[in-house]
């Protein structure tokens, strides 16, 4: 690369970056906040170093880019100033969120190029799961896998000879109510796995209809983990000491995440066992 390239890599970028997290810093803070104390958005502290191992695993394609002033990092920034403004006035977060993020990239492709995001798209998919679940769309997906967790769990339960009842979503082992809700929460399970999922098909290498076959069978690995997740805690919650059973539940919170790749390997697995094809097609050489 030229030396002006450097410049425009090193210096020029992260100032104009620093610039654009400054202006929306007031978006940023409320995001991170949320992220530490919300443990239904947890899942925005997964999402930059996913989005960054991403990045790392597709630098070869990087060799021949250089960077390259873009007047579409102006329009985003004007876009994103646009989204944050109608987000202020009908109180929308996911028009604030979308809007900081587009501000941010605008400042990246002005200086950098608009290929550079191109030729990185998983880590700008991955950047998505930077921002809060809207509470509309997580009703939605948590509410029914809250119901069908607490069903199969009761089922699982009674098959092994544990006294249990269950109201709605609420499990009663040994007197002691527990709340699937509570113990379990679906919404932050169904956010991370979903993550991790994504990470998962785009570090190893394999077909697209197998990516999208995989990403399509998250949600049953979302469930599955799901009440792998909630039969111990449910156990702890009604048969232990409480402060076990809160050990019980947060070491559950981060090692299902480890289950759900295990599952996610098993299935590729499963599928190459069965003779379907998986790794992606080769790519012929170029002779001179």
């Amino acid at each position: 690369m030229k030396q002006s390239h450097w410049v425009q890599i090193i210096i020029i970028a992260p100032l104009l970056v620093a610039a654009a997290v400054f202006a929306t810093l007031g978006i940023w803070t409320e995001i991170w906040q949320r992220a530490f104390n919300n443990p239904e958005d947890s899942h925005i502290l997964l999402a930059l170093p996913v989005a960054v191992w991403l990045g790392f695993l597709r630098r070869t394609r990087l060799r021949r880019w250089r960077p390259e002033a873009s007047l579409l990092g102006p329009v985003f920034i004007a876009i994103g100033w646009g989204l944050i403004l109608a987000g202020f006035y009908t109180a929308t977060d996911v028009f604030q969120h979308l809007g900081a993020l587009l501000v941010v990239g605008g400042a990246i492709v002005a200086v950098l190029g608009f290929r550079l995001p191109m030729l990185l798209k998983p880590s700008l998919i991955a950047l998505l799961f930077l921002f809060p679940v809207p509470g509309t769309f997580r009703q939605h997906i948590a509410i029914p896998l809250q119901h069908v967790s607490a069903i199969i769990s009761e089922n699982l339960l009674t098959l092994f000879g544990v006294a249990v009842e269950r109201s709605g979503i609420v499990l009663i082992l040994n007197g002691q109510e527990v709340a699937v809700a509570e113990a379990c929460n679906g919404m932050r399970m169904v956010s991370a796995l979903g993550l991790i999922t994504f990470a998962f098909v785009f570090s190893v290498p394999m077909r697209t209809n197998i990516r999208l076959l995989l990403l399509v069978f998250s949600p049953v690995i979302a469930l599955v983990v799901n009440i792998v997740r909630l039969i111990p805690t449910a156990l702890a919650y009604g048969y232990a000491k409480p402060d076990t059973a809160e050990l019980v539940h947060d070491i559950g919170g981060w090692a299902v995440l480890a289950l759900a790749l295990g599952l996610l390997w098993g299935l590729l697995a499963l599928l190459r066992w069965l003779e379907v094809p998986v790794a992606p097609y080769p790519v012929p050489k170029v002779t001179a």
